[in-house]
């Protein structure tokens, strides 16, 4: 929420209260391992023949695949405006996330997860490509080195502002998110 924004609110909270303060959304909980681990494992919206699967490469540019595999949205981490990095006090949240995948992982060697990285619609697309390219390495390389989640199960990809949650040119941290993607049933 911007400068001016904060400002407005205050304004209106003062001069109609109940009504100003239902606009502010807050950051929604980390969600469980359970939760992160029934979502990954949920049955794909279509299925893929064999013949039809496609690389890594090819799902990433594929919205309707994209749109059909298991996911789930990670808002709780919180990527401060402009920053890939994930702060000591996010650690936490991430261990949901590694003990989520370690489930599935061991239910299924196989599978692969996309971690797509996203920011919100400030500065350029170029640059936004860039951090939300950044976001989702940043949590692989949290996965891996300090939770011992296989490498090779993780692929990531940045989409930068191509994905908004809530449609806004401006600094909006619902958008500064990752997305785990459950994608090895569309893969060759």
């Amino acid at each position: 929420m911007n400068r001016r924004a904060l400002i407005a609110l205050a304004l209106a909270s003062i001069a109609l209260p109940g009504v100003a303060t239902a606009q502010i959304a807050s950051p929604p909980s980390m969600p469980s391992a359970e939760r992160i681990m029934r979502q990954l494992e949920a049955q794909p919206r279509m299925q893929v023949a064999p013949n039809r699967r496609v690389t890594v490469q090819e799902f990433k540019r594929r919205p309707d695949l994209r749109r059909a595999a298991p996911s789930i949205e990670i808002q709780s981490i919180n990527f401060a405006f402009g920053s890939a990095d994930i702060p000591y006090s996010q650690v936490r949240k991430v261990e949901q996330i590694a003990t989520a995948l370690e489930r599935v992982l061991s239910r299924n060697p196989r599978a692969r997860i996309l971690v797509e990285g996203h920011t919100d619609a400030v500065g350029s697309g170029y640059s936004n490509q860039i951090l939300s390219q950044q976001r989702a390495e940043s949590l692989k390389r949290l996965l891996v080195r300090e939770f011992g989640v296989p490498s090779r199960a993780l692929e990531t990809v940045g989409y930068g502002e191509d994905y908004l949650l809530v449609q806004t040119q401006y600094e909006e941290w619902q958008n500064r998110r990752v997305t785990l993607r459950r994608v090895d049933q569309f893969l060759r």
